[in-house]
């Protein structure tokens, strides 16, 4: 394949996903393949739409946020709107994430002391069955 085009074996290795995948995110409205015949050839734009695509996922961002940001993207302002929504997504989700986080943290603790009450209760009743023997 040239620079331009990839197909979506090259795609699926580029970025560790199936084609399954690929083809979900093109029904999705996500991804827009050149079609030939039944072959799928991505462009440049693909691949970025692809990466940022990924990006969002893993940051937690739902595909229907990830495509309103790829839709600002040809707003005609230098991806100023598209950056400045994005920015705010990102604070949004950064917020809901040290929230969980936090909610996290206080469950680990009161876990943990639990625990620690389960081991002396154990070791207490360990004692006196030994005691009663």
């Amino acid at each position: 394949m040239t620079d331009d085009y990839m197909t979506i074996r090259e795609m699926c290795d580029s970025f560790d996903v199936t084609p399954r995948t690929l083809r979900f995110y093109e029904a999705k409205e996500l991804l827009f393949p050149v079609r030939e015949g039944q072959k799928r050839l991505f462009t440049r734009r693909d691949r970025a739409r692809l990466k940022l695509i990924l990006r969002g996922k893993r940051f937690g961002f739902s595909l229907e946020e990830i495509r309103q940001l790829l839709d600002l993207y040809d707003m005609g302002d230098q991806q100023q709107t598209q950056l400045q929504r994005t920015y705010e997504v990102a604070q949004e989700r950064l917020a809901d994430l040290e929230r969980q986080r936090d909610e996290l943290d206080h469950a680990i603790n009161d876990l943990k002391e639990q625990l620690k009450w389960g081991e002396k209760m154990i070791s207490t009743l360990s004692q006196q069955n030994k005691a009663a023997e």
